[in-house]
This record gives structure tokens, sequence and C-alpha cells, in this order.
């Protein structure tokens, strides 16, 4: 399942199966060009970033993001047909690729507003669920989620800390659990080391972070 999945940086995923997949791409060590869907979660600098954007774009890369980034996105030169705005709690089909997205908010600190209708995504690939969480807490919405990997922020202030995404991932069951959100601008690999350490041994808790 995590096969050709690489956590690059921080909350930076590259998916390279049938098709060249990045979530929030950040710190992009050079230029690759070799996106065809690239998927943001919200307009944070460490997730909406133009510059590694640059690196990863082709001609032809669709790029997925929160309606809120339209006005940015637009305005960077990306073409209206190659962008695709999305809101919370919906079903997509892009390039074949199935996927839902899932809100993502805080609920006892003011970062990341429910309004502001920003997202994670449950990505489809090869009849696998890959939960991307985004900048998150603990909320009702993503209680219910069911997918087979979750790729959850561990590193507290902006988000969930690792003992509420142990919480998170003990509740939602997936069969792999990876934390992400750390060891960059906020968290340390202890969080990580801590977060596997409290779910349910049933989960396999595997830690991709380079």
């Amino acid at each position: 399942m995590l096969e050709n999945i690489q956590v690059l940086c921080h909350s930076s995923i590259k998916i390279s199966k049938e098709k060249t997949i990045y979530i929030d791409p950040f710190k992009i060590e050079k230029k690759y060009n070799d996106a065809d869907i690239i998927f943001i979660t919200h307009n944070h600098y460490d997730h909406y970033s133009e510059e590694d954007i640059d690196k990863i774009y082709k001609q032809d890369t669709i790029i997925i993001i929160p309606e809120a980034l339209l006005t940015k996105v637009l305005e960077k030169g990306i073409k209206q047909d190659k962008i695709i705005t999305v809101k919370p709690n919906q079903s997509y089909i892009v390039e074949g690729i199935k996927f839902e997205t899932i809100p993502a908010y805080n609920i006892n600190k003011n970062f990341h507003p429910k309004e502001n209708e920003w997202v994670g995504y449950v990505i489809e690939i090869n009849n696998y669920r890959y939960y991307i969480a985004g900048d998150t807490d603990e909320t009702p919405e993503n209680k219910t989620v069911k997918c087979d990997v979750a790729f959850v922020p561990v590193g507290g202030t902006y988000t969930m800390n690792f003992k509420e995404a142990a919480n998170l991932i003990n509740e939602i069951k997936p069969k792999i659990a990876v934390p992400i959100h750390y060891g960059s601008i906020v968290g340390k690999k202890q969080d990580a080391i801590d977060f596997i350490k409290l779910i349910n041994p049933t989960i396999k808790g595997i830690d991709l972070m380079k």
C-alpha cells in the first residue's frame, strides 16, 4: 500500500503510481516538473508554496484547491481549465482518480477556522483509500473517515498533537497510519515515535519522513 509513496518534508507527500500525485508540495529539492495532479489542502505557506509548485508543475498538470485559493492560483498564471476547486464533504473524479474532501479545521484554536472550508482528502488508488488529513484537530467529520492508509499531523500547536492523532487513528482503524506535519516548522521526531507507540497494535504505524 505504501509502495512508491514518499513523505518528502513536513506534510508534503508524493504518490508515484498510475499518476504522479503531490499533496501540499513543500521544500522540493529540485525541478522535477512531473506532477499529473497536485492536491492543496489550504493556503498556509507550508502547504500552498508557489515556489515548490513551480518545481513540479508541467503544462498539463491539474491542480486541486479549496475555493478560497482560486484567485491566488489564477494570479499565478495557471489556466482555469487546469484548476479544480473543491468544497468539504464532496466526492469528485479527476483524471480517473476518485477522491473525497474531508473538512480540516481546529476545534480549540484559531489557526484553521471551519468557515474557511479547508480540506483533507481521501484519494482512491488501486482500490486503496488514502486519507491525507490536512491541518486539523480531531473532528466529528474525520472520526467517520473510512480508509486503508491515514496520513495525520502529529506535531501539535497548529494541529492535533501525537496523543490526539493516535486517538483519531484508533477510532477510524486504518490498516496503516503515517505521522506527518512534524520536524520542519513544528513538532519533533519524538512526536512521530510516541504516536506510533500509542496506536492500536492491530494498526501498522510507519514513519516515512526522510
